[in-house]
């Protein structure tokens, strides 16, 4: 069975992943690792434990469609840093056989202008990004 680490936050919940995850789940039977990086929003003042908040709501939300979906899956919130977080992930031991990065476009993207997508790479596994828009959440 093959293994996704998600790595997602505003963009969990989209279509734009549901269509990824579904084409991959027609391959062949997978799992998916939703992780949700505790980031803030970039609009307003945000404490720790709003993002947080946020995060584990989005995550609930993320679960709840791939169990929609029929899909395998599990989750966490983590790392508001989202190299950290996937390190965190990879460091349990933890295999998987790609991570999917889901993104804001990249003109409003600060995980692009960080260069996320690279420096995941850099853990040696396939990379598959996937742009998205926004998802609201309320909690």
């Amino acid at each position: 069975m093959r293994r996704y680490l998600i790595v997602a936050n505003q963009t969990l919940a989209g279509g734009h992943l549901v269509t990824k995850v579904r084409e991959l789940a027609d391959h062949g039977p997978c799992a998916f690792h939703l992780l949700v990086p505790a980031t803030a929003a970039h609009v307003g003042a945000w404490s720790e434990g709003q993002a947080h908040a946020v995060a584990e709501e989005r995550l609930r939300v993320g679960l709840a469609r791939m169990a929609d979906l029929g899909l395998e899956a599990t989750g966490e919130v983590g790392d508001d840093h989202p190299v950290y977080a996937v390190q965190d992930v990879l460091m349990r031991g933890e295999a998987f056989d790609a991570i999917i990065v889901s993104t804001l476009p990249e003109k409003v993207s600060r995980w692009l202008r960080a260069d996320l997508v690279r420096r995941v790479a850099g853990f040696g596994l396939p990379v598959i990004h996937i742009v998205g828009q926004p998802e609201p959440v309320t909690i």
